[in-house]
């Protein structure tokens, strides 16, 4: 939906947003921004306050506005799933989506977190790509909530082995159990207690919870038992350096942070609704850590 003109009319500014609650720290209007004027294209990126009692009647009024779509954050995903019309292969599997795609009256769902994460491994925007070894050896994942959800079927999909979930209640895990099934990957459910001693043998650990996030208690984790060729991976992007990656690089460990997945889960949703497809550039990633800087 880029605005441009031709020769029979000339189309309105596309406009896209981010549906959440609270909304109100979202980077991604920086981003797509960012995306739009690189391109010259006339449209717009909103944050989109919206509750959960609210929801529905907020993405309807947005499909009967002409927008172009949403993206979606906590806690719609699940949401916007079930009122999608049409689902991609990754929203159906995960039953949650984080992109909305309106066309012609109909919804489309899509999740593109997954493809965020597996992009921030291969590296880019000034980070190397670290070993592949973590694809061979168990996974070890923290946390057992929606945010794990894209994270644990991406891993699947790249093959890994085994994952080692950890979480404070155990039940939660089994009921992630359902994204292996039919594949060689197997989950391990792990007391919160021992998730340090499932670190052996791993060649990545992903932390998914919130601990580590700016007025959040710090994750409380040794990572002793990691093997030298393994990275850490923590899905938290305020601050940009969390507890535990400071201390992987202590250790001399591979770290990428959350603002890596943040920016590589955005491209296919500005492609989807502007019809362009853009680029993770070390000058975009400087734009938003130096936004980090300033408001942290």
């Amino acid at each position: 939906m880029m605005s441009e003109k031709n020769s029979n009319n000339i189309k309105t500014p596309a406009k896209a947003g981010i549906l959440g609650w609270p909304v109100t720290h979202s980077r991604s209007p920086l981003i797509h921004d960012y995306w739009l004027k690189t391109h010259s294209i006339d449209g717009s990126y909103e944050k989109l306050p919206a509750t959960s009692e609210d929801f529905e009647r907020v993405v309807m009024g947005l499909v009967a506005a002409g927008y172009a779509g949403a993206n979606v954050t906590a806690p719609h995903k699940e949401a916007a799933f079930e009122l999608a019309d049409v689902a991609d292969t990754n929203a159906a599997r995960l039953r949650a989506a984080n992109l909305l795609v309106f066309k012609g009256g109909d919804i489309h769902a899509a999740n593109t977190d997954g493809y965020g994460f597996l992009q921030s491994l291969r590296g880019g925007a000034d980070e190397p790509e670290i070993d592949k070894s973590w694809s061979t050896n168990p996974v070890a994942l923290l946390g057992a909530g929606g945010a794990s959800r894209a994270i644990i079927g991406a891993l699947v999909d790249a093959g890994v082995p085994e994952l080692r979930i950890s979480n404070r209640t155990m039940e939660k895990i089994d009921t992630l159990r359902f994204l292996c099934e039919g594949t060689p990957t197997n989950i391990s459910a792990v007391p919160w207690d021992d998730r340090a001693t499932m670190l052996e043998g791993c060649g990545l650990l992903v932390n998914t919870t919130s601990l580590g996030m700016s007025g959040q208690p710090a994750l409380d984790m040794s990572l002793e038992n990691l093997p030298d060729f393994a990275a850490v991976f923590d899905i938290v992007y305020a601050p940009l350096e969390t507890p535990v990656l400071k201390a992987a690089k202590l250790r001399g460990l591979r770290t990428i942070d959350g603002l890596s997945m943040l920016l590589y889960q955005a491209v296919p949703s500005f492609s989807a609704w502007f019809g362009v497809a853009p680029a993770v550039t070390p000058e975009l990633r400087r734009l938003v850590v130096t936004n980090l800087e300033e408001k942290s």
